[in-house]
């Protein structure tokens, strides 16, 4: 099991930035896939970016240009720079990992494919 603990939101202006962080602890496999999720009121929680340990990044198409997804390999924390931030990116923001796959495109951005969760973050863009 992987504890998760998410980091970094608040309240920001359009076009503005954010830095998400999420802390890792407990067992992680050489392959393991972690990603971001978000949830906005009244709609289900999407996928936004995922990387593994093989660094291979990817990102929903609504984040694409704006958003970059890290992974700090040497403690397991995973980070979401956010830039250019609309008010339509305003949502709960999840932290998930999976600890024993490399990530899958078309498997790891459905939430299902992940058993580890954070508690969330809440992000708010205004105008």
């Amino acid at each position: 099991q992987v504890q998760l603990l998410e980091s970094g939101g608040g309240s920001v202006e359009t076009g503005g930035s954010l830095r998400l962080s999420c802390a890792a602890s407990g067992y992680l496999s050489d392959r393991y896939c972690m990603a971001w999720f978000r949830q906005a009121p009244g709609r289900e929680r999407e996928w936004v970016a995922s990387v593994g340990n093989d660094d291979y990044k990817r990102y929903a198409d609504s984040v694409k240009g704006r958003f970059a997804v890290s992974l700090d390999f040497a403690d397991k924390s995973l980070s979401l720079q956010m830039n250019s931030l609309k008010r339509e990116d305003t949502a709960m923001y999840y932290c998930a990992a999976d600890p024993r796959r490399t990530c899958w495109p078309g498997v790891h951005d459905h939430q299902s494919s992940f058993d580890s969760w954070g508690q969330g973050t809440q992000v708010t863009v205004s105008s």
